[in-house]
């Protein structure tokens, strides 16, 4: 049975005890100044942060309260995944200003529902007032072999899980002040952190990874710089959904898919081991300038497109 410290009387630790009340046994040991982890031995440890904020990363109107606690919390999560490290534990940084206070236990409830689907214990966080909702989600995870950004090497084949381009298609038509389609709202409000697919793939010869925040083509170019190699891209390969250009899903960012590389993947067996999700070639690690990317298209080369910044506009 999971146990918590007592806590003291005030707003803010009333918060909190609704918070405890939506998570149940996905919170453990609630109530000290830190949490305490036990790493497996021969195992090193991966920690990253997300930020989620409103006006910046989602508006109220998009999303339901559970679906931003879903969303922020699966950010976070794909950082793990891009590591292909297992989870240990989560703690959360929540600002909640007096018109979120009401929606706290459904934002709550959303990221329990995300913890429990990732297997990853809620062990800590902390809770203040502000002028916008933000969630700040600190994950820690352990890996034997962390998969990095820096091991691409000439040769290798650039793959992509799932079909893309849905979460740009619902800001575009959010922007547009069109309802975005039911499918490629779900993929903005609804994306799954792809932890045991990025295990399969170091068990069978990863050599980098990333996850998709910003846009492929930026994201692809993160990794050409780590390993200082260049990546060329086939367009016509990409996997988009329904009613996406496939330029437009290249530019598409906060996908959650995983971008790895490899010498070689058997992909009908990743679809049969990850219920047919799918994992797609798409380009190759080839002989060129140090840190770029390439995009081609029916065999001639194009101009990428402008991807993601969280600074720029």
């Amino acid at each position: 049975m999971t146990t918590h410290l007592p806590l003291g009387p005030g707003a803010e630790f009333d918060s909190i005890r609704t918070l405890l009340t939506q998570w149940g046994p996905r919170a453990r040991g609630i109530g000290d100044d830190g949490a305490v982890l036990d790493v497996p031995a021969g195992s090193k440890l991966v920690v990253s942060t997300d930020t989620t904020v409103e006006h910046v990363h989602f508006r109220r109107e998009w999303l339901t309260p559970e679906e931003i606690g879903w969303r922020a919390t699966m950010a976070a999560l794909s950082d793990l995944a891009a590591m292909a490290a297992a989870p240990l534990g989560v703690l959360l940084a929540l600002t909640v200003p007096a018109a979120w206070r009401d929606a706290l236990a459904p934002i709550a409830h959303g990221i329990g529902e995300a913890a429990a689907q990732g297997d990853i214990p809620i062990v800590g966080g902390d809770v203040t007032d502000g002028d916008r909702l933000a969630l700040a989600i600190t994950v820690l995870g352990h890996a034997t072999h962390p998969l990095a950004r820096s091991g691409a090497r000439v040769g290798d084949t650039i793959y992509v899980t799932g079909r893309l381009g849905g979460p740009g298609a619902a800001l575009a038509a959010w922007l547009a002040g069109r309802a975005p389609t039911p499918a490629h709202r779900a993929r903005f409000a609804h994306p799954e952190a792809r932890l045991n697919a990025s295990r399969w793939c170091v068990r069978h010869g990863a050599t980098a990874a990333i996850d998709l925040s910003d846009g492929l083509a930026g994201d692809l170019a993160h990794i050409a710089a780590a390993s200082g190699i260049c990546a060329e891209l086939d367009l016509e390969r990409l996997p988009v959904l329904d009613g996406v250009p496939s330029r437009e899903a290249l530019a598409s960012g906060e996908e959650y898919e995983l971008l790895v590389t490899a010498p070689a993947f058997d992909s009908t067996a990743f679809a049969v081991a990850h219920a047919g999700l799918a994992l797609t070639a798409i380009g190759q690690i080839v002989t060129g300038p140090a840190g770029s990317v390439r995009l081609r298209e029916h065999g001639r080369a194009v101009e990428l497109p402008s991807t993601h910044d969280h600074f720029v506009g």
